[in-house]
Formats: C-alpha cells, structure tokens, sequence
C-alpha cells in the first residue's frame, strides 16, 4: 500500500531523518534522559526485563536499528527490523550486527502469521494518516503471536501536529485505546505515559498482549 507519507519517508526527507538520528545505545539513553527524565533502557527493562531473552522481536520502522541495538545490549538475540528507507537499512548493516533489517512497510509485513513473540514500533504510528492505521496496527498483530510494545507521541485524540514545516507527516493520538478499539483479541498489560521535561508534551510506553485462544 501506498500513501502520501509512505512515499515522502521513502525518499530524500527519510534519508536526511536517518543521518540525523544516527546513535548508540549510550547516546540513545542520554536523549531519553534530556526530554523525560529516564532511560531508553530504564524503559526497556521496566516493560520487558522478564521475558525471555530468546523471543523474536520485530520493529516496524526501525531506521538505523538504535532502539534494536539497546535491546541487544539487554541480551535480546533474535532481532529483526523492517523499515520503508533503502538507504537506512543499507546503513544499518553497518550501525548493527547480528540483527536482521530489511527493506518493508508496516502495510506489507514480509513474515508469515505470528512469526514473532513481541512486534514493536517506537515513534512510526505518529507518521501514519489516521485514514490508513488500521491497516497497520492489522499487519503489527498478524505477525506477532503474543505482544505488542509501542512508544508514540500522546494525545487523548487524534491532534495532526506541523513536522519540520510539513503538514500531513504526523499525529499523536491515544494508540494503546486505538489498538484496544480497532482490534478485538488484544489487552492492556502497561501503559505509562512520559511528561517531556522542558514542555507539555506527552509521549506514551504501552504493551499489549493478545487474549488467550487468539489468532
């Protein structure tokens, strides 16, 4: 499927996103600290400590594979990445190792049902148009068996925010409700919304898991 976004971060302004966010886990947890006040990994550990460290994990829109690498310093071992940009999974084979990122859409899954324990997003559902979620948050629970871990900008309902001077790039709502309302066969294990230090600004960690006899 493609959308108007799809086609902008497939091009020029996803290459120019990729070379500015371009970070080590160190790096990562340093800029978590500047806007909330914790940790990447703080986050990481307080959500997912307890499974185990042998599950495959997806991202969906993983760039570079920074949020890939720090759950590799956690010890995660099968991790793999789908992102929309050439150039960043080309890049990635460098920023990463041991870590599988190809080229896909969130729209286009390229695994089979289920194929993986936990499929994640962190800061790509805000870049999808409110017309065209559902199809995306349909394709994140088809490949996973179990869970599902966001981290997206929050809002308590769908505000369009102006992005770098773009409009029609991104919008914050409330996506664990959203996954709750538009899919059936999931429930809330977590959720904690995170104040940005120096605005109003809200972002929100939730994870998911599918009700028990799902497909």
């Amino acid at each position: 499927m493609e959308t108007k976004q799809a086609s902008v971060w497939e091009g020029q302004f996803g290459k120019e996103y990729t070379d500015r966010n371009t970070l080590t886990p160190l790096q990562l947890d340093q800029l978590y600290k500047r806007n909330y006040g914790v940790s990447r990994t703080e986050l990481n550990v307080e959500f997912i400590s307890s499974f185990d460290r042998s599950i495959k994990i997806l991202e969906v829109g993983s760039s570079l594979g920074n949020q890939l690498l720090s759950l590799q310093e956690m010890g995660f071992k099968n991790l793999y990445g789908i992102e929309i940009n050439r150039y960043a999974v080309q890049q990635s084979k460098t920023n990463t190792k041991d870590i599988n990122i190809i080229c896909g859409s969130a729209f286009d899954i390229p695994f089979k049902d289920g194929f993986f324990d936990l499929v994640f997003t962190s800061g790509v559902l805000i870049h999808i148009a409110p017309a065209d979620i559902k199809g995306a948050l349909k394709e994140i629970r088809r490949c996973s068996r179990e869970y599902i871990w966001g981290f997206e900008y929050y809002a308590d309902s769908y505000t369009e925010v102006n992005y770098r001077g773009h409009t029609n790039l991104l919008w914050k709502t409330d996506f664990a409700s959203l996954y709750l309302e538009q899919l059936e066969d999931l429930e809330l294990v977590k959720e904690k919304r995170l104040k940005y230090l120096d605005s109003t600004n809200v972002d929100a960690m939730y994870l998911l898991k599918k009700v028990k006899g799902s497909r």
